[in-house]
């Protein structure tokens, strides 16, 4: 049992994820700073200054001056606030994993745009066998070819 553990652990696809998941909780650490301490401070100077983690309903009927004030009275209240700030953490985190992998497909689309510029085979129009690009001859079938281009010229 030990053994059969060890090796679904230690999968290349079971480290791959575990890796992810350390990655992803440190993006996640960074872009909890960016909102935090960047797009919230802005969004509050373009709102007068609201703080949003602060913007709350209380379900008893009462009226409470914080967050604070309510959850220790033992309120039930809705977060509509903190519902915001989580908003736009998936606005942002959306954003970002739209560049990432808009810049990862631009990538792999030039390496197969520089793959596909230089082909170093064609296929014989006679048998369909795939020969290089340079042959003079097939030789599956043996038939000359023609439009032969030396590429050393």
């Amino acid at each position: 049992m030990f053994k059969e553990f060890k090796e679904f652990a230690l999968r290349g696809n079971m480290l791959d994820l575990a890796i992810g998941m350390i990655i992803g909780s440190a993006f996640t650490a960074i872009v909890n700073s960016v909102v935090d301490d960047i797009i919230m401070p802005l969004l509050g100077l373009f709102t007068g200054n609201i703080d949003f983690s602060n913007l709350f309903v209380s379900l008893d009927g009462n009226h409470y001056d914080s967050l604070a004030q309510a959850e220790e009275a033992g309120a039930a209240v809705i977060k509509y606030g903190s519902f915001i700030g989580y908003v736009i953490y998936f606005v942002i985190i959306a954003f970002i994993l739209f560049l990432i992998i808009k810049g990862i497909n631009k990538m792999i689309e030039k390496s197969k745009k520089e793959e596909a510029a230089d082909p170093t085979t064609k296929e014989c129009p006679y048998c369909a066998s795939e020969i290089p690009i340079i042959a003079k001859r097939c030789p599956q079938c043996t038939t000359p070819l023609e439009g032969f281009v030396d590429p050393a010229k």
